[in-house]
């Protein structure tokens, strides 16, 4: 081979390790070999997804394919052809509607709108309140209340208001239903009626209409979602361009084209977020938070330890670090830990309960029946170390109440940083009884038997949280909703859940 032919072969070679290795390290592809991601749209929040879908395009290489409609139409057209990857409706009834038939996962709140009376500018009929539009001679539009969501909207006001009759026969008489919000715009802006009933955002994109506010109207605030549709056969894909529509970036945009956007999360491909969680969590959450992870595409940075560890870690955090840091979402083993750290997380749900019991070795050699047997002497107990963690912190607060807490103490032999710990020493025989949750006994109940406790106060409930600080609140709140969709794996870890259907 000659000098030139060894240079171009190596040219060539470096060409396509370079080709092959972008190929390998795009985060953003989509799955099934690129297909594009086939999205459902209301006309009526078109400007906004077109702006984002060109600009996700270019960054990602993912082809967008927009299918444009009524969000009553769109709606239909999935239940019809189950094909498609997301659907974005300018009103969340239909997105109610949408899960309701099974159709839809994933739901991520993009922005939010309400009907206004759109006139042309300048008013020139004088349009001011709704009784108005019922005057002889005014041309009225409104949407279809079958396929576009401000006709769907429209009617159920009116209807509250006692007037839909009246309105719907001045349609009828001298005027027109059409199938979208910019339908109805267009015909009020070229003057083929004299009014109509749009969005607020809708009205803002076209300069040659003005917006008539009116209190009925006003009093209501429709939130305009994006949900991964069941169909969908790329989810994670699904699931980046939602996200990419609800980031600071997709917040932009929509405020732009007049709507009042969510606070969204920070935008990137493969997010990472950190999960402060209680000991005894983890055999209820461990494999939903993997399946999380794969499923969005995303990365969960578990950390599982005592509470009183955790929250002693927040606190160093905030103190030299001030959010950099600090965790996404905590999980806590009872609320006793969560209220210490209040001020710092959003608002919380119970999502389960565990007993506080007494684990003995297989047999019960010592023949324990309860609380009152472990102030006996020549009892070795084992219990948590209440600084530490929440079974020690709530195993004091319990001992406390029963008048009991000296006594028994003076039998404890070992404290451990962590509930985990506990059932070991039992099952090694180091010592004669632990007080734990009957969470920790289920993997080991062929080495030792549980002894109740007669106690309002033997009880843990797991509330779980999002951090005020982090930047991926939403995807905290689709993290906590897979964790309550798991009822199963928290009652045969031997929890009762809280969150039933």
């Amino acid at each position: 081979m000659t000098g030139k032919r060894i240079v171009w072969a190596g040219l060539i070679l470096a060409a396509v390790l370079a080709a092959l290795l972008f190929l390998i390290s795009k985060p953003h592809e989509t799955a099934s070999g690129g297909n594009p991601l086939l999205v459902y749209c209301a006309a009526g929040v078109k400007p906004p997804v077109v702006e984002l879908a060109k600009r996700y395009e270019f960054e990602s290489g993912v082809k967008i394919q927009i299918q444009y409609g009524g969000s009553g139409t769109l709606l239909s057209n999935i239940e019809v052809s189950r094909k498609g990857d997301l659907y974005v409706a300018a009103d969340h009834s239909y997105i109610e509607l949408a899960a309701k038939k099974g159709l839809i996962a994933e739901v991520l709140p993009l922005a939010y709108q309400h009907p206004v009376i759109a006139v042309p500018k300048g008013n020139p009929k004088n349009i001011r309140r709704l009784e108005d539009l019922l005057q002889s001679g005014v041309r009225l539009a409104l949407g279809n209340p079958e396929s576009a969501s401000v006709g769907k909207q429209t009617k159920q006001l009116l209807e509250r208001a006692g007037i839909w009759d009246a309105v719907k026969k001045q349609v009828e008489q001298n005027g027109v239903f059409k199938p979208t919000v910019p339908d109805v715009a267009n015909d009020v802006k070229l003057g083929a009626v004299d009014a109509g009933i749009i969005w607020d955002a809708t009205a803002a994109q076209y300069p040659e209409l003005e917006a008539v506010n009116v209190p009925l109207f006003d009093s209501v605030r429709d939130e305009v979602s994006v949900a991964v549709l069941n169909s969908s056969e790329q989810p994670t894909a699904a699931l980046r361009f939602a996200r990419w529509l609800n980031s600071k970036i997709g917040n932009e945009v929509f405020k732009t084209c007049g709507f009042e956007a969510v606070d969204g999360d920070v935008w990137a491909a493969h997010p990472e977020i950190t999960f402060f969680c209680g000991s005894v969590n983890r055999r209820a959450v461990d494999a939903t938070v993997k399946e999380f992870e794969q499923r969005e595409g995303v990365t969960v940075n578990t950390i599982y330890n005592g509470c009183g560890t955790l929250t002693g870690q927040m606190k160093v955090i905030k103190q030299k670090e001030g959010s950099a840091g600090f965790p996404d979402v905590y999980m806590a083993c009872d609320r006793y830990y969560l209220n210490n750290v209040r001020d710092w997380f959003q608002e919380d749900i119970d999502v389960s309960d565990a007993a506080i019991v007494i684990a003995v070795p297989k047999g019960n050699p010592k023949n324990i029946q309860g609380v009152a047997d472990l102030t006996k002497e020549n009892i070795r107990i084992a219990v948590g170390q209440p600084e530490q963690c929440t079974i020690g912190a709530l195993t004091r607060i319990m001992l406390e109440k029963m008048n009991v807490y000296g006594s028994v103490m003076s039998n404890v032999v070992t404290q451990t940083a962590s509930s985990a710990m506990l059932i070991p020493a039992v099952t090694t025989k180091s010592v004669d009884a632990a007080i734990a949750y009957i969470t920790d006994t289920k993997s080991e109940s062929d080495k030792v038997d549980v002894i109740r406790i007669d106690s309002p106060f033997a009880i843990a409930v797991q509330p779980f949280s999002v951090a005020c600080s982090s930047e991926h609140k939403f995807l905290g709140r689709r993290l906590f909703g897979k964790i309550a969709a798991s009822e199963k794996r928290f009652e045969d870890a031997g929890f009762n859940f809280r969150l039933k259907k």
